[in-house]
């Protein structure tokens, strides 16, 4: 019986509860992060995700030797940029040793790992990867552990180690965007997800395994319904349909829902009509307006609710609007549920939003497959209202940083530095981030394609700012970023991404 040592840098196949296994490497954990006591495990971060949890000794298996029969049981998209990403990592890792030879002692010799800081760092730095083979170990490393096969061959008698998730809560501190799904989506809903008991008394459940990447998602029987198909909509429901949800749709401009009639959904003549033929109906319209006049309006929502239909608001709208329509739905024997979604329209073709869900709990249990097919994670915030208010203050922090992150490109320019430096340098530091490179790339750039309109962020800086004003709470730095935004507004930017706030700046 053959045993294999691990150590800090050995690439590995780590298994995770009901989750497939997935190629990593460990790292170092962050001095403030304890050992879960009583296990032998390893702490490890996995390749094409920001995921890192402590794994069992026995639920690891070293990458090289068990390549081939992981490849062949595992077939999803991201699961094989993940395997891609590994081989990415060992050719650079080969080339920089082969860039080092003969240059002298001072030169060829390593540097030591550094300490991962958890989500802060992508962990591409190439020094810190080691040849499995390697048998020296940093001072910070745990103790070596042992895997024991059962045969001498790759994947000759290796079982994994049936464990589940929530017996070691470090797994879901760390994992709360597995990019695959458990092989059964059928279970209740409570069993997939981690409930978090919050200061305020609320409750929000985040989805451990909410990513619609490999399409092994189990669609929901009920009749879907959902009325909206712009920015955010459009990608939505066509990851509804990918995932094998049984879809109508409906669109105030009509023609928009051709391409989706094409993919397999049905057509709604109206609101009325698409409430009354679903189980389920989602909307994700602009505005507060837009919403009301969904429900309220002639041939609207309320008309097709009875008694069991249940409503989901997806909108970005003030809490009195998300109050009134749980009320109205309600009182016709219908159930409410809200879940705006953060994120932009790249994030929504990609399947990759963020669900705030808050309202009736069953029916947020109810919409478990479409939330997994359209996002990477939902929350459960409680009482409906919550999500609104939780939305909106996302929404002003990101309205505000993209205003100041123009304000620092302009105000290089205007003092002679080069706004690609800024950006350069900038990427380098604590604030690096693909929203801060994207947006930042777009400007200098000038593409202000639509990924999330500004005119919708300006309407939700105005709308936090009435919620601050309503808590008396003060919000002045929301207060200045609206007014840049109502300025990109006058200057004819309303139907640009939020980054043509730029334009107010050097007009």
């Amino acid at each position: 019986m053959a045993t294999v040592h691990l150590r800090i840098g050995d690439l590995v196949w780590g298994k995770l509860g009901r989750y497939p296994p997935w190629p990593g490497k460990i790292v170092s954990p962050p001095k403030d992060l304890k050992k879960p006591r009583g296990k032998k495990c390893h702490f490890v971060k996995f390749f094409g995700t920001e995921d890192h949890a402590w794994i069992k000794v026995e639920q690891l298996k070293p990458y090289h030797a068990h390549k081939e029969e992981m490849i062949k049981i595992n077939k999803g998209k991201r699961f094989q940029q993940a395997v891609d990403a590994v081989e990415d990592f060992l050719k650079k890792a080969k080339g920089k040793e082969q860039n080092s030879d003969g240059k002298g002692d001072s030169k060829g010799k390593k540097t030591p790992n550094k300490p991962l800081k958890i989500l802060d760092e992508d962990d591409e730095d190439l020094s810190a990867l080691k040849d499995p083979s390697e048998k020296d170990l940093a001072d910070s490393d745990p103790e070596p552990s042992t895997i024991e096969r059962l045969g001498a061959g790759p994947g000759s008698g290796f079982k994994w180690e049936s464990s589940p998730v929530k017996d070691d809560p470090h797994f879901h501190h760390f994992l709360l965007s597995q990019s695959e799904k458990p092989a059964s989506s059928m279970e209740p809903i409570s069993k997939r997800l981690k409930i978090i008991e919050e200061v305020t008394g609320s409750t929000s459940i985040q989805a451990a395994d909410s990513t619609a990447i490999n399409g092994s998602i189990t669609p929901t029987d009920k009749r879907i319904g959902f009325l909206g198909l712009g920015l955010m909509g459009s990608g939505i429901v066509s990851n509804l349909l990918k995932m094998g949800h049984i879809v109508t749709v409906w669109n105030r401009t009509a023609e928009k829902c051709d391409l989706f009639i094409q993919e397999g959904a049905r057509l709604g003549r109206t609101p009325a009509e698409v409430a009354s033929m679903c189980d389920i109906t989602f909307s994700c319209v602009s505005d507060p307006k837009a919403a009301r006049d969904l429900v309220l309006g002639p041939s609207g929502v309320l008309q097709g609710i009875r008694p069991g239909k249940c409503y989901v608001e997806m909108s970005t709208v003030d809490p009195e609007t998300i109050t009134e329509l749980s009320q109205v739905i309600t009182s016709r024997g219908g159930r409410f549920l809200e879940a705006p979604v953060a994120g932009s329209q790249q994030l929504s073709n990609d399947g990759m939003l963020v669900i705030l869900a808050a309202g009736d709990r069953t029916v947020y249990e109810d919409c478990s497959s479409c939330f997994q097919a359209m996002g990477k994670t939902s929350f459960f915030l409680g009482e409906a209202g919550n999500a609104a208010r939780m939305m909106l203050i996302l929404n002003m922090v990101q309205g505000s940083f993209m205003a100041t992150i123009a304000e620092g490109l302009t105000l290089a320019q205007a003092t002679g530095q080069s706004q690609q430096t800024f950006l350069d340098i900038l990427c380098q530091g604590q604030m690096a981030s693909t929203f801060v490179d994207q947006k930042c790339q777009n400007i200098l750039q000038g593409n202000f394609k639509p990924d999330y309109y500004l005119k919708h962020i300006q309407k939700d800086l105005r709308l936090a700012i009435s919620m601050g004003d309503m808590a008396n709470h003060p919000t002045p730095m929301a207060a200045a970023a609206n007014e840049v935004y109502k300025r990109a507004k006058a200057l004819d930017q309303s139907d640009n991404d939020i980054s043509a706030v730029y334009r107010a700046y050097i007009h």
